[in-house]
């Protein structure tokens, strides 16, 4: 399967952003999350909650999560809750290491194209008819969104492939693209136009276009005090968010460098999937009590009332392949939905 390659780097980001709560005052019981930045909103007010109602103190933190799996896996770092933009993180890099025994599968979404309208082609970008009012109505990308991304100037902005989701997604979009397109090399023109962005860069500014998730789309546009802010509905074929047997995600994939720790594969290849978060209790979790506490409200109707407000939607109950929901802990059991098969 391809991989991203030779990519317009401006400049590169060699390491994924990462942030941290700060340090829990001694003696306090405590609990470590580090989970997707896709995920930032939709875990604060659940944290905050449960600080309050537990005393638990949370050090959360957040960044790409093929970065974060790194940290606390060959980086050995301490880590409570793993949480990432993509399931496939847990199933391909933490089970193999034995890191981790079991996926829950909580929050899905799509792959929205977001740009100002200061970018280059922002005129001709969305399909005529839908004004962009959202979260009522957004429009959705011409039919030539794909040809207008490899004008001359424009460039796509993204994070970098091998730290997070974010970055392989855009990268599986292409490859979708060029599944789905009659233009020869669509997928390589398109990696042509394809840079790392770095802190400071600027939607509009820097790069004209940027795949994200659709809730972080919208949290954008709504927060915007300029007007400027765009985003359309990508074709179901390549969004990464339809159900849709006939669309098959899987033909898209890429091969990164693994954990890069001893008696470990070198390179993981990532399947493309439909946009969900899946998290896990490390097998090497120093606070397993607090997390499966955690987990609790996080998946009761209250958590996921409190998701619903700011991230992706909730998968409520959340769900587990049959494999691993005998694996789950026995409070989480009955939290947990079975499935024989996840989409």
């Amino acid at each position: 399967m391809p991989s991203i390659r030779g990519l317009l780097i401006v400049p590169a980001l060699l390491a994924a952003s990462v942030h941290a709560a700060p340090t829990c005052p001694p003696g306090r019981p405590r609990l470590i999350i580090y989970h997707a930045g896709s995920l930032s909103a939709a875990l604060k007010p659940v944290e905050s909650l449960f600080e309050q109602r537990s005393g638990v103190c949370i050090v959360d933190v957040a960044g790409g999560s093929v970065q974060a799996a790194r940290d606390v896996t060959a980086g050995g770092m301490p880590c409570d809750i793993y949480a990432s933009a993509d399931d496939q993180v847990i199933e391909r890099m933490l089970k193999p290491a034995k890191f981790a025994d079991w996926t829950i599968r909580f929050a899905e979404g799509a792959m929205v194209l977001a740009y100002r309208t200061t970018s280059q082609g922002a005129a001709t970008i969305a399909a005529p008819g839908t004004p962009f009012d959202p979260p009522r109505a957004v429009p959705d990308a011409a039919a030539d969104w794909a040809l207008q991304l490899t004008q001359a100037g424009v460039v796509v902005g993204g994070s970098h492939p091998f730290l997070d989701p974010g970055g392989y997604r855009a990268d599986m979009i292409f490859q979708l693209a060029q599944a789905t397109a009659a233009k020869p090399n669509l997928y390589g023109t398109l990696l042509g136009h394809y840079a790392i962005t770095k802190a400071g860069d600027r939607l509009g500014q820097n790069f004209d276009y940027q795949f994200i998730y659709e809730h972080s789309a919208l949290a954008a546009a709504l927060a915007d005090t300029t007007g400027s802010y765009r985003y359309v509905h990508l074709p179901d074929e390549v969004n990464l968010g339809a159900s849709r047997p006939d669309l098959h995600y899987e033909r898209a994939a890429v091969t990164m460098p693994g954990l890069q720790a001893p008696a470990l594969a070198p390179l993981v290849t990532m399947p493309a999937t439909r946009v969900t978060w899946g998290l896990t209790v490390l097998n090497t979790a120093p606070h397993r009590e607090q997390a499966l506490a955690f987990l609790a409200l996080l998946f009761s109707p209250e958590g996921a009332a409190l998701q619903a407000g700011a991230g992706p939607a909730p998968i409520s109950p959340p769900v587990a392949s049959a494999q691993d929901h005998a694996l789950l802990p026995a409070a989480l059991q009955p939290l947990v939905r079975a499935r024989p098969t996840i989409p």
